[in-house]
């Protein structure tokens, strides 16, 4: 997709981006290096930070795959929501995935 940025303007982005991103990971890494004890609220509040990111990232696609919200007619919803509930009552991350793939494949093939 062309612009109208030339190649240094976007390199100077990309660089910039770089070194923002690891100047904030690397002030967590610094701040909790000086600390001797990390406060239990923020061990809690820390623990949601994975699934939070996991979310963040798969519902758009499960939901939104063609960019705009499709209940009807979304397999891949119907694969996200088997493997869900897949997840909740087995708790095994294979089986999980197997069971939204095949699910998957079922909707899109199967039929």
């Amino acid at each position: 997709m062309p612009t109208d940025y030339g190649a240094l303007a976007i390199w100077g982005a990309v660089v910039a981006l770089g070194v923002a991103t690891f100047g904030i990971r690397a002030s967590f890494i610094y701040l909790f290096s000086r600390v001797d004890d990390v406060p239990s609220r923020a061990t809690r509040a820390l623990q949601f930070v994975p699934p939070a990111v996991f979310a963040a990232l798969a519902v758009p696609a499960i939901v939104a795959p063609e960019g705009s919200v499709a209940l009807v007619g979304n397999e891949r919803l119907l694969a996200g929501i088997v493997a869900g509930a897949v997840a909740w009552y087995v708790d095994d991350m294979f089986a999980t995935i197997l069971a939204g793939m095949a699910a998957l494949w079922l909707v899109r093939f199967g039929t």
